[in-house]
């Protein structure tokens, strides 16, 4: 039995890395493509919904892209030596493993967009920044219905106090550094 400092990190990060991957990939199409709310208003505020920023080329590959990552990972973690695993695994099976890489990638790309409605409704504009929802909902929401859904995956992994700190320090730690590479990449138009 592996016992060390460095669990917990290492499962919040192999669980949570298809959610991560997942909104640094939505903006690999660069906003081309129509948008979530298809240019509609919110009928209580005029503001639109959700913004031009959130689109449906987006939302599909970034939902997509990381779903070979999440397989991938189950498929080292099913290889691995008993004794060697420190991670979890998704599903017993590549296939079992397939709805639960999809809610943390949809899951994701759906909390930043309740974000966005969110910050739509404050009048904050799109590209505007608010700390914190913009950093924590695209997370919350899979973990939160992971919970739910999958017990056995998200419950180990995320019901702790030091989970919950590496959770929001991996989070917004690398939300920053993703969205100032991809700013730099000319793939954002704000860098956060």
């Amino acid at each position: 039995m592996v016992s060390a400092w460095y669990l917990v990190p290492a499962q919040v990060l192999w669980v949570l890395l298809p959610a991560y991957l997942a909104n640094a990939a939505a903006t690999f199409p660069k906003g081309r493509g129509p948008s979530m709310d298809l240019g509609r208003s919110w009928p209580y505020d005029g503001r639109r919904i959700l913004g031009s920023s959130k689109t449906w080329s987006g939302f599909l590959v970034g939902s997509l892209f990381p779903l070979w990552v999440g397989l991938f990972q189950n498929y080292l973690v099913a290889i691995a030596p008993p004794d060697l695993r420190v991670v979890p695994a998704y599903a017993g099976t590549l296939a079992g493993a397939v709805p639960v890489v999809l809610l943390l990638t949809m899951g994701a790309l759906t909390g930043d967009a309740v974000g966005s409605f969110l910050k739509r409704r404050r009048g904050v504009p799109p590209g505007g920044r608010v700390f914190l929802l913009d950093q924590l909902l695209f997370v919350l929401v899979p973990v939160g219905l992971g919970l739910v859904l999958y017990p056995d995956v998200f419950g180990p992994t995320f019901l702790s106090v030091a989970a919950v700190l590496w959770t929001a320090l991996f989070t917004i730690g690398l939300h920053i550094i993703f969205n100032y590479v991809g700013y730099w990449a000319g793939l954002k138009k704000v860098p956060w």
